[in-house]
């Protein structure tokens, strides 16, 4: 391997075949990142606790196995890290919270468990926000994470550390969790790729719930093909999560690969999307379109189904089931959560079980509706937000009238895809002035995840917007 590349600055699937090469050692690859991280972890918060010692074990384990020519997995000496809320037996697990700071796991989560078994290394535990539940990054436990492209601006949230290390090249991958955007928010704001599946698609199995209606588990990467690889690795069936498809994983690797975009439609959804959306982003995003019209792809315009009562009902599913979890230690322990959390639980308390039923009962109907404003279209080209990442000081809204306003504004257009259980990815669109990323979200038909890698792949071939890196 060339000297003037840092390692850590590679692709997912870069890094793991030159450790398979030999080209360098799972030891070297752990050393660059750990490198990285002491470099970056003082200026954006993304670890709530590093593993140094045990990935270096595990990375010099790895370099063994390879000398005696022993078969390695496809991460073999990968070094990753994950959102706080990942439950890995023996291991503290603390949610982002102070309730479950010194908590320690039985058990470990099935998401883990497959990257595990193809070699990857875990570098440590990422901030989040508590208990999943904020789109800021903002966390008064164990302090905010912030933005590598510039440290006075949010992550989003609530995988806010799993962007902040996957950004500044600390990592090479990460999990997050979706249950309202926290996956593809953070993503756009980082300029990152990160995939919500589809509801279903992965095992939830010893991961922190937050509402099990909605939530979801997926990959954030800078790179297209290095996401898809790790949905290949996470999806499936599993008997420990009876929610967990088993519909045939798609062969999504392959899919980033064939580049066969043309005659394939896009539609593109200006009311409510677009309502919003501020100059920069707006035109980024028209940029972006351009580079699919020139790819062959049809691009369409949408008409959605009213977005309003999707993103009402949204809400109501995520806070009377989060308040539901969190019943006992709302009784018992109050005054351990942050103002914002514990306000937003106590929200729930309101609601009524007609409201909830409602909810649910509604889902297959709008889904339907949704899914036939498509008209037949392969996927949907949206905005992931109205704008670049706001200030930290700005979104710090924690115990103030205007948190619901704020939290509102941020998943807007992320939340009604929650509801509807459909794969959504955030794509890198580019910057606007400032340096600040944008993407744009792919939605999909219910298990099409295919499709979405297949137009993410060849658009990222023509951009490559993951070259560039925080300085």
């Amino acid at each position: 391997m060339s000297k003037t590349v840092n390692p850590a600055t590679l692709g997912l699937i870069e890094a793991a075949r030159a450790v398979a090469q030999g080209r360098i050692s799972a030891q070297a690859l752990t050393e660059a990142c750990l490198a990285r991280i002491a470099d970056w972890q003082p200026r954006v918060n993304a670890f709530i606790k590093l593993e140094a010692d045990a990935a270096l074990k595990a990375a010099k384990a790895v370099d063994r196995a390879r000398k005696r020519g022993a078969k390695l997995g496809k991460l073999a000496g990968v070094p990753l890290a994950h959102k706080d809320m990942y439950y890995r037996a023996g291991r503290e697990t603390s949610c982002g919270s102070a309730i479950r700071r010194h908590w320690k796991a039985e058990d470990t989560a099935t998401a883990l468990q497959r990257l595990d078994a193809v070699g990857a290394l875990d570098l440590g535990r990422l901030n989040m926000a508590e208990f999943a539940f904020g789109p800021t990054g903002h966390n008064y436990h164990y302090g905010h994470a912030r933005n590598p492209w510039n440290t006075d601006r949010i992550t989003g949230g609530s995988s806010s550390g799993s962007a902040a290390a996957v950004a500044a090249r600390m990592v090479f991958g990460a999990l997050g969790s979706d249950t309202g955007g926290s996956i593809r928010q953070p993503s756009h704001y980082c300029g990152l790729v990160g995939m919500k599946p589809t509801w279903g698609r992965v095992s939830r199995a010893a991961a922190m719930p937050l509402s099990y209606s909605l939530d979801t588990v997926g990959p954030m990467t800078t790179r297209v093909e290095d996401n898809a690889l790790l949905l290949e690795l996470l999806a499936g069936a599993d008997p420990r999560d009876p929610t967990a498809s088993d519909r045939p994983v798609g062969r999504y690797v392959a899919a980033v690969r064939s580049g066969a975009v043309r005659g394939l439609k896009l539609a593109v959804p200006r009311r409510y999307f677009w309502d919003k959306l501020n100059k920069p982003s707006a035109e980024c995003l028209e940029q972006a379109l351009k580079v699919f019209a020139k790819l062959g792809v049809k691009i369409v315009e949408m008409a959605p189904p009213d977005m309003a009562p999707i993103t009402a009902a949204a809400n109501i599913l995520v806070s009377a089931e989060a308040t539901a979890l969190h019943g006992n230690w709302l009784r018992t322990r109050p005054n351990l959560y942050s103002d914002q959390v514990r306000a937003r639980l106590e929200n729930g308390l309101a609601l009524s079980a007609v409201d909830y039923i409602d909810a649910q009962r509604w889902r297959s109907e709008a889904v339907a509706a949704f899914l036939a404003a498509m008209n037949g279209a392969d996927a949907i080209f949206a905005p992931v937000a109205d704008r670049p990442a706001p200030t930290i000081a700005e979104t710090d809204v924690a115990g103030k009238p205007e948190a619901g306003k704020v939290i509102a504004t941020l998943t807007r257009l992320t939340r009604p895809i929650n509801y509807l259980g459909l794969p959504g990815l955030t794509v890198p669109a580019g910057f606007v002035r400032g340096g600040l990323p944008v993407g744009f979200q792919l939605i999909g038909q219910p298990f099409d995840e295919e499709m979405l890698y297949r137009l993410a792949g060849a658009y990222e071939a023509m951009t490559r917007h993951y070259e560039r890196v925080p300085a």
